[in-house]
């Protein structure tokens, strides 16, 4: 079951009983391998050899298909098309569309950037869609960290839920007052003004709101905060924390070293 204001999915899986620290590190680490690490195919490598295994181990394969392919599509078709054809330091050219002509380069250089912004999204879905923003915000706080610092993260990876949340009551109730909302293409391009005022008048007020709810709870307040729950936290958890960033400052250092031969 999907939370309805998050995109965090209620099953018993192996990753949602991991401490939400783990899987941000574990985030972090693929990120950055996946943009500073060496080779053309270790970004491609990442996303199929573990991200997508992951997301199948951890029992959110649907919606992660469904959700990253509304993200990734897009991205990589407009990505595909600019550095196919217009990538500065193309050379040789791989095929001809009229005036238009697609390089090797460019395709390779597309192909890099498409994997390793796809291991940026997937990553941080799969971690998104087993981590309760809650369990995510509380475990930062129990660490020492600034009160209202893990309510703004936890905030910022909800807008996009909300949003569609909201979008969504919007055009229904545009539908409800008559309002065409489907159809043609004209239909569709007159819907977006009526739905982009109170979208964003909305968020507006959402800010607002945020900021006295972190008053409210207290979040300025000094002194050490206290948690109604304790998020487990296995020694198992800790070592693996350290191997990442053991993997992160070789990562770093390679590519240091590599800058400068």
């Amino acid at each position: 079951m999907q939370d309805r204001m998050s995109l965090f999915v209620a099953v018993d899986g192996p990753l949602h009983r991991l401490n939400p620290l783990t899987k941000l590190t574990a985030v972090f680490t693929l990120i950055l391998v996946a943009f500073l690490g060496p080779g053309l195919y270790l970004p491609l490598g990442l996303f199929l050899l573990v991200v997508v295994p992951l997301a199948i181990v951890g029992k959110v394969w649907r919606p992660f298909v469904k959700t990253a392919s509304r993200i990734l599509l897009p991205i990589i078709l407009f990505l595909f098309v600019m550095q196919a054809f217009f990538y500065p330091g193309g050379e040789t050219v791989f095929f001809k569309i009229w005036v238009l002509e697609a390089t090797i380069e460019g395709v390779m250089f597309a192909f890099v950037l498409v994997t390793r912004i796809a291991v940026l999204v997937s990553s941080f879905l799969v971690m998104l869609l087993t981590t309760h923003p809650s369990t995510l915000m509380s475990d930062l706080a129990q660490r020492g960290l600034p009160g209202a610092l893990p309510y703004v993260i936890t905030s910022t990876f909800q807008i996009v839920p909300q949003m569609q949340v909201k979008a969504a009551t919007i055009i229904d109730a545009q539908r409800a007052r008559g309002f065409e909302t489907e159809g043609s293409i004209r239909n569709r391009v007159r819907s977006l003004l009526p739905l982009v005022g109170p979208l964003v008048f909305g968020s507006l007020v959402d800010v607002e709101e945020r900021t006295i709810a972190i008053e409210a709870r207290g979040f300025t307040v000094p002194g050490k905060k206290t948690s109604l729950f304790e998020i487990p936290d296995s020694r198992i958890e800790k070592i693996f924390r350290w191997l990442c960033l053991a993997i992160i400052i070789l990562t770093i250092g390679s590519r240091l070293w590599l800058s400068f031969r």
